[in-house]
């Protein structure tokens, strides 16, 4: 049986960087767990490679979420990454950190260094920011390269002009000094190809010799003797595969993912009692285990074009050759590009404390708003959702299966508060498209259409075509020992338990405003100090005036 000190179960953006990280140590040995197989498909490295890669069974989850009340009785389909690099090898490349406000939320609720001051140096630490920003937010020597979108469109200026024009300022860096207004998006792109945990911090330390990284290795159970976790059980090659256990000397690291880790959690005994029992599983220890999920929910406005050519005509016949030979000399184009281009961060009325709406914009549009699927004619797109969401549902085993899906029940706009921002949302989606600037392009409403004009309207529109925007988190919830909601202490330590850590998105105990995959990586880098007992960097000095 193999021995290593620390062993990683998941490869993702948390899982890459840990290892990495800890690593560095060359006294220490990591063997790190990925279900799915290496990063070589081409699609992965090529940034529009996203249309494929989120429908690619073979490095994906392809999760189904379970219908809600909210979402018209709709399952809606849930990508997670499923190789080297995890979500970020399959995402959509964005960098956004979230405001100051998302931190301070964190420590006030009991968790003594998240504040924005304390995670601020750990964002720098890891980025290579490339293009503007100030020094006091933005690092220079990480190994996470973030560029600023290139790909100059007239629709892209349109909108931002537009958005000007409702009294929405421009903003050069969204992840410094504060984060609203509009800007070209942020992503982590370099000379043309994706940048993922994998690449960035994975690959290079995969030349460590006491690095060991096992693919196709399905994690089935977490090995206890009494209280402490001392190993993993997984499947080689998956479902009928070879089993294996390994052990740890030190810890057992979970870093599967807002999904995963609480499934593996639940099948390992830990969890809701009723829960495990009515599956048939020995209750290890009580805790609230996959509770308390939460997602940002889009609904997408779409007006149809005139006058100019859109990304949907582009992607085809002599156009998309066209487009390649850019890629393939230049590492420029339509192939080089993300699914979005134009970030907006506003307010849905006077009584938001901060901007609470995030818009996208995109020279495209999808068919019947479901991403990856472009349409046949010309179209542009905003997305908008609320970016505090209230609701909450929860991730639990659907069998003591390891290999069967878990119940994923988002509950999207249970809360009140969710369903006025994001009709807010909307109607400010179709004030920016119908915006001057944009006249000369804009041909009509495609969706919801010039007949929605009610808040009431409006709603059954988003619980018609809304979707995820693929950020789920909060499904082991960093807390509070004493607190009913907490999963781990803010060590990110499983409560009650010994050897054992849960270190990815779902340890946030609040979603935050941004995608999540570089808060993830935050996480993992702050957490590797605090495996490695090493003194946490020292807080930011951030001036009184910033609010991002």
């Amino acid at each position: 049986m193999d021995r290593f000190d620390y062993v990683i179960i998941g490869a993702g953006s948390a899982g890459c960087v840990l290892t990495s990280r800890l690593s560095e140590d060359p006294n220490v040995s990591v063997c790190v767990l990925e279900a799915g197989p290496s990063d070589w498909h081409p699609y992965i490295h090529l940034p529009a490679g996203f249309i494929k890669t989120f429908h690619m069974k073979s490095i994906n989850w392809a999760y189904q979420q379970e219908p809600g009340p909210w979402t018209g009785g709709r399952s809606i389909y849930a990508p997670r990454g499923k190789t080297l690099g995890g979500s970020s090898s399959i995402n959509g490349h964005i960098y956004n950190r979230g405001q100051r406000m998302d931190f301070d939320t964190w420590a006030q609720m009991g968790n003594r260094g998240w504040g924005y001051a304390d995670v601020l140096p750990y964002f720098r630490r890891l980025e290579k920011r490339v293009g503007e920003g100030e020094d006091t937010y933005r690092g220079r020597e990480g190994s996470l390269t973030v560029t600023t979108m290139d790909w100059r469109d007239p629709l892209c200026e349109a909108f931002m002009e537009g958005a000007v024009s409702l009294g929405i300022p421009r903003n050069p860096d969204y992840n410094g000094k504060t984060q609203e207004g509009v800007s070209y998006c942020q992503r982590t792109i370099e000379r043309g190809l994706r940048v993922s945990g994998s690449t960035a911090f994975l690959k290079p330390a995969m030349k460590r010799p006491n690095v060991h990284v096992r693919t196709h290795a399905h994690a089935t159970e977490i090995i206890f003797e009494g209280k402490r976790a001392v190993g993993v059980r997984y499947s080689k090659g998956g479902r009928g595969g070879t089993p294996v256990e390994v052990r740890a000397n030190k810890e057992v690291i979970l870093s599967g993912g807002t999904y995963n880790s609480p499934q593996l959690l639940q099948l390992s005994g830990i969890g809701s009692p009723d829960l495990l029992q009515q599956h048939g599983i020995a209750v290890r220890h009580a805790l609230p285990v996959g509770e308390g999920l939460q997602d940002h929910y889009a609904p997408r406005t779409v007006a149809r074009v005139k006058d100019i050519k859109t990304i949907n005509e582009l992607r085809r016949g002599l156009s998309l050759w066209i487009e390649a030979l850019k890629w393939a000399t230049a590492r420029r184009g339509l192939l080089s590009l993300s699914p979005t281009m134009v970030y907006c961060f506003w307010h849905s009325g006077e009584s938001a404390e901060s901007s609470d709406l995030q818009l996208t914009f995109t020279p495209a549009s999808y068919k019947e708003g479901v991403q990856g699927q472009l349409e046949d004619e010309p179209g542009m797109t905003v997305a908008s959702w609320q970016q505090r969401p209230e609701s909450r549902g929860y991730v639990r085993i659907r069998s003591n299966d390891p290999f069967a899906p878990p119940i994923i029940q988002t509950n999207y706009l249970d809360a009140e508060l969710d369903r006025r921002v994001i009709v807010g949302g909307m109607k400010l989606a179709r004030r920016l498209l119908k915006s001057a600037p944009l006249s000369p392009y804009y041909a009509y409403e495609d969706f919801p259409g010039p007949n929605v004009n009610t808040d009431d309207e409006f709603l059954h529109a988003a619980t018609e075509r809304g979707t995820t925007t693929f950020h789920p988190g909060c499904t082991c919830r960093m807390g509070p020992a004493d607190s009913t909601w907490a999963v781990v202490d803010d060590h990110l330590r499983v409560h009650g338990l010994e050897g054992l850590r849960v270190i990815d998105a779902s340890v946030m105990p609040r979603m935050i405003s941004a995608n999540l995959n570089a808060s993830t990586m935050m996480i993992a880098d702050r957490a590797s100090d605090l495996i490695r007992g090493k003194q946490p960097m020292e807080a930011a000095r951030i001036p009184d005036t910033a609010v991002a």
